[in-house]
């Protein structure tokens, strides 16, 4: 293989210092190495080559007639490697000048925004966009490379992707003060949610997946709407019950907005996760957003 057969890149730039300053000494010197580190790592290149490439003497080191040949050629290999190199750096500080988050509706109104301001002060310089929907849309989106992390609320990883454990939320029931619920004396029976009418999100969110799945079956929603933010506002106006993260009504239950409902025979918990395409982990902004997100779990 080529790789076999071509000195590494740090030999080729030994040999192009030793040509340019005329001394193997000063050449170990400008590198950073010892002298017979860089009289070793020649001896090497010449083996590897089977060719002379630097007569030594005291009065220096010179490069022979077929170590000038050589060097040309080193000098060109070096220079390509350059330009490769600052290609890539291009590549990676185009895509660490932006990042596309896409969260579902929880983890984007809750959790998100104090992550993204962590974020913010390690990587100013990085543009972030945020796409927030129910957790299929989340899955969506990443397959189809619209964006670079995701975040799910559901029972299980989306296929095509792959997924940590980022933070744990549980469901509870919630209706205004003045709902009959409210004044119930003994917990709510998973058979008594089930059969009611609630105002839910959306097929497809994960809030309603684990509400579906712990029940066995929902009755048709008296209303459906597309954000945590208006269903709470829905059930805070008296329209009707509801099942909503912990993490979404804890300023509306302390401020007597809402009531909880205990519930008994089913606990309503979930795993939070960060997601991403199958075997593609995420690198540079993503890297360090999912980095943020494990330390604050």
């Amino acid at each position: 293989m080529l790789a076999h057969r071509v000195p590494d890149l740090g030999a080729l730039e030994l040999l192009l210092a030793v040509a340019r300053l005329g001394s193997l000494g000063g050449a170990a010197r400008e590198l950073g190495i010892t002298q017979p580190a860089a009289s070793s790592r020649i001896r090497s290149m010449e083996r590897q080559l089977g060719l002379a490439l630097v007569d030594r003497s005291p009065r220096g080191s010179r490069l022979t007639g077929t170590g000038a040949l050589v060097t040309d050629w080193a000098r060109r290999v070096v220079e390509a490697a350059e330009e490769f190199d600052a290609g890539t750096q291009a590549l990676r500080d185009r895509r660490d000048s932006r990042l596309r988050v896409a969260a579902s509706m929880t983890i984007a109104e809750y959790l998100l925004p104090r992550w993204l301001i962590a974020l913010r002060a390690a990587r100013p310089d990085t543009a972030v966009s945020l796409l927030a929907g129910n957790s299929a849309a989340v899955a969506e989106r990443l397959l189809a490379g619209e964006a670079d992390l995701g975040f799910v609320e559901g029972l299980s990883v989306p296929a095509g992707l792959d997924a940590t454990v980022i933070a744990h939320d549980r469901l509870i029931v919630v209706t205004a003060p003045a709902h009959p619920w409210a004044r119930r004396r003994r917990p709510l029976t998973a058979a008594e949610l089930s059969a009611t009418p609630l105002i839910l999100r959306e097929e497809g969110s994960g809030t309603r997946q684990v509400l579906d799945a712990a029940l066995g079956g929902l009755a048709r929603p008296l209303i459906e709407l597309s954000s945590t933010t208006a269903v709470k506002a829905a059930v805070v106006s008296g329209a009707g019950p509801s099942v909503l993260s912990e993490l979404a009504v804890g300023e509306e239950l302390s401020g007597r907005r809402l009531v909880r409902i205990p519930l008994e025979e089913v606990r309503l918990a979930r795993d939070l996760r960060a997601v991403w395409p199958t075997g593609h982990l995420p690198v540079g902004p993503a890297r360090d957003l999912l980095g943020l997100t494990r330390s604050a779990a």
